[in-house]
């Protein structure tokens, strides 16, 4: 199974290559990867501009670039009928329905994070919701200084999960920042924060707060060849799909 790689040499499509030049993932080679005009002269492998260049020689593709990038990624997999898994952050809704639109013809995998502890940690977030409704939820990221969207597309995530838990809307729960005059805190608030700095690789801590007691379930990256790892797992998984969208609880199981 030939494998591309969209941003080649971003910190984890770089790592992505890697793994792929190494001998540890039977059954997938690297196909080749897109990169910006001139930012990896002398490659030994297959790098293009041409995102369709790409797709049309591979088997699947990983995609771990910016929004704009990935919104002619989707354009380009429903062309030539690519199979791809979409792990880019801060997307909008409207590229999410186009998302959805892709998986009715093409097997895709949308994760926000895709380490195998991120996964259980929703699965955990999922059953802490449901078990301790009227506790509040509060939950902390923390990256590294050049990370560009907040909250974290993990956080987002971890909230939808939990407000899916309790039978609300994400959108009329969540509360993305605090500043000034706040008022009191309202019964069923799902909150963020979130801390920038260093090279800090990703934390999530998701606080489940009672009178007298509270329950925290954290994940900490101090690799990103974790979410290599993880892609690198869920891309061999789609491979026999005919289409569909699927996460990374579908490839685990949980």
């Amino acid at each position: 199974m030939k494998i591309g790689i969209t941003g080649c040499t971003g910190r984890v499509g770089s790592i992505l290559v890697k793994e792929l030049l190494s001998t540890s993932w039977n059954g997938l080679e690297l196909a080749g990867g897109t990169t910006r005009k001139g930012s990896l002269d002398g490659a030994t492998y297959f790098v293009t501009n041409n995102p369709k260049e790409l797709f049309e020689r591979a088997d699947a593709v990983i995609d771990f670039t910016l929004p704009d990038a990935t919104r002619e990624h989707i354009k380009i997999a429903k062309e030539t009928n690519t199979p791809i898994l979409i792990a880019t952050t801060g997307l909008s809704a409207e590229d999410e329905a186009a998302i959805e639109k892709l998986s009715q013809t093409v097997p895709v995998i949308y994760a926000a994070n895709t380490s195998v502890a991120v996964t259980v940690l929703a699965a955990l977030v999922e059953k802490a919701a449901k078990a301790l409704p009227d506790y509040d939820i509060e939950i902390v990221e923390a990256h590294h200084k050049l990370k560009v969207d907040a909250p974290s597309g993990t956080a987002i995530m971890l909230g939808r999960v939990a407000a899916k838990a309790r039978g609300v809307n994400f959108d009329d729960v969540a509360r993305l920042s605090r500043e000034g005059h706040t008022g009191e805190r309202p019964d069923g608030e799902i909150g963020f924060s979130t801390i920038r700095g260093g090279d800090a690789v990703g934390e999530h801590t998701v606080y489940f707060l009672s009178d007298g007691e509270r329950i925290e379930i954290k994940q900490q990256a101090s690799d990103r060849s974790l979410y290599a790892r993880g892609a690198l797992k869920a891309i061999k998984w789609i491979a026999n799909k005919d289409n569909g969208l699927f996460s990374m609880r579908d490839v685990l199981g949980v």
